[in-house]
């Protein structure tokens, strides 16, 4: 099940989107059945979550809280949360030249595979990580974007935050 809601005076179709996108993926992963919160929110939003679970006092474009970390989760059918900020989605997009859908699916593809352990801090890590999002979105995901820049940070700053 794929819950998503929205924060964004304009998040509306952001947010049927999204749900789309999450069960397509989540079919492709073997997971249908997997339960995934979604919030889509701004920028204002976003930053203060990262400062609140990262301590980055800086808006970022997608957090991922796998439920795995929460105490007492197991790491079943229910993955986690992700928060996902549209209007950085809709700066990337336009600075870009990409519609604004496909910078959203690459946020929840990013996301969606830290919810399901991936990640990028080490050159291993960081091609598995591209290879699953390149395949997720047929196409070039975040991580290979990033390109030649530290294996512990992307360009955006995504990441997976952690329960307190």
């Amino acid at each position: 099940m794929v819950r998503v809601r929205t924060e964004h005076a304009r998040g509306g179709a952001a947010a049927r989107r999204l749900r789309r996108s999450a069960r397509a993926f989540l079919a492709a992963l073997g997971r249908p059945g997997a339960e995934l919160s979604i919030l889509v929110c701004g920028d204002a939003a976003i930053r203060r979550l990262n400062r609140e679970w990262r301590r980055i006092d800086r808006p970022t474009d997608v957090l991922s809280f796998p439920a795995a970390s929460l105490p007492g989760a197991g790491g079943g059918a229910l993955l986690g949360d992700l928060a996902i900020s549209l209007d950085t989605a809709a700066r990337r997009a336009r600075g870009e030249g990409r519609p604004v859908t496909r910078e959203l699916d690459r946020y929840l593809a990013h996301g969606l595979l830290h919810l399901l352990g991936h990640d990028h801090e080490r050159p291993g890590e960081r091609r598995a990580m591209a290879a699953a999002e390149e395949a997720l979105l047929r196409g070039e995901g975040m991580i290979a974007a990033a390109g030649a820049e530290s294996p512990s940070r992307s360009r955006s700053g995504s990441t997976s935050g952690s329960r307190r």
